[in-house]
């Protein structure tokens, strides 16, 4: 188990992470989110070991990580957003030199760069220069090299960036293989990448966590209402009645011909007007076509947690990146 405890990082007066704290089991695919300038790059970086923490710790089987950071780095397998490769290799080459960087031996590494190159899908441009490579395929290498030495922690961040529909699928099948005998912390901005494949999802915000729970709860953490799809059918179907009558109520008319009318109905979560809505049809002499509720995605839900784009997104936060990189 990886357990970060109070973590804080600073840069001058910013304070890009201030004191969270949270854990990864193993075996468990974790999510951790935050809009640009939340301190999740910053975060990664410490988890990595590429940066001290200015206070609190981060354990690994109750082992800090920094007593030992060469053990540590052993363990663990990176996959950065700006994915750093060299160039005037070729894939091939970029392989041999990391297990050489590894100590990978010379059995071990044949098993392995026969399962990247297979899972990765690198056989067709394994003698090809990197340089030459379009961006998905830079980024199936970046992953290869990041599992070439089978570690026990995966540190993902936007893993399937750059590729196409078809590569993102291979991939996402291959982290979920991945997940099933590895830590893997996977960040990404495609909400429906995390949403299939997480277990639990993290989500930092202003240096802060504030959501860290499985993904079907994340709901919870909203004052919200809940929301009904209703399909009625019927003459002179008209719900000014029912929202006089009931001024909590929100009703949005989304389709609407003589016979048959489509809405979203917004209503407060502890009530029971939604039986009071169906009574309302009913006595109308009106059918029920469909009532159901919507469940909101993931993307609502984060937007909604960390919607404050003027604080998010002030002068300050925009250049942590830049900092963290001067500092380092």
């Amino acid at each position: 188990m990886i357990k970060i405890n109070n973590l804080s990082r600073s840069f001058g007066s910013l304070k890009a992470v201030d004191e969270i704290s949270f854990s990864i089991r193993d075996k468990e695919i974790v999510g951790f989110l935050g809009p640009n300038g939340a301190g999740k790059t910053t975060t990664l970086r410490m988890l990595v070991g590429y940066l001290q923490p200015s206070s609190g710790s981060i354990e690994l089987d109750g082992k800090n990580i920094f007593d030992d950071p060469l053990v540590y780095s052993r363990q663990i397998g990176y996959l950065p957003e700006h994915n750093p490769l060299y160039d005037e290799m070729t894939v091939d080459e970029a392989l041999a030199y990391f297990a050489a960087l590894r100590d990978i031996n010379k059995q071990a590494f044949k098993q392995r760069r026969a399962f990247v190159i297979q899972n990765c899908g690198l056989g067709e441009v394994i003698r090809q220069r990197i340089g030459t490579l379009s961006k998905g395929y830079r980024q199936r290498t970046g992953l290869a090299l990041a599992i070439l030495h089978d570690p026990r922690i995966l540190i993902l961040d936007e893993p399937t960036s750059g590729l196409d529909p078809n590569q993102i699928i291979e991939i996402r099948e291959l982290i979920r293989q991945l997940g099933q005998e590895k830590m893997v912390i996977l960040s990404s901005h495609i909400m429906q990448e995390v949403q299939a494949l997480c277990d639990r999802v993290v989500i930092i915000n202003k240096g802060k966590i504030i959501v860290d729970d499985s993904k079907d709860k994340l709901g919870s953490y909203l004052n919200t209402s809940d929301m009904l799809y209703v399909e009625v059918e019927g003459t002179n179907i008209d719900f000014v009645g029912f929202c006089g009558e009931y001024p909590a109520v929100e009703l949005s008319i989304i389709g609407n011909d003589n016979k048959r009318c489509k809405l979203r109905v917004s209503m407060p979560s502890d009530s029971s007007l939604r039986q009071d809505l169906a009574r309302y049809i009913s006595d109308k002499g009106w059918l029920i076509l469909e009532m159901r509720t919507e469940k909101q995605t993931l993307e609502q839900i984060f937007h909604e947690l960390t919607g404050d784009t003027g604080a998010v997104n002030s002068p300050a936060t925009d250049n942590e990146d830049e900092i963290s990189r001067e500092e380092a």
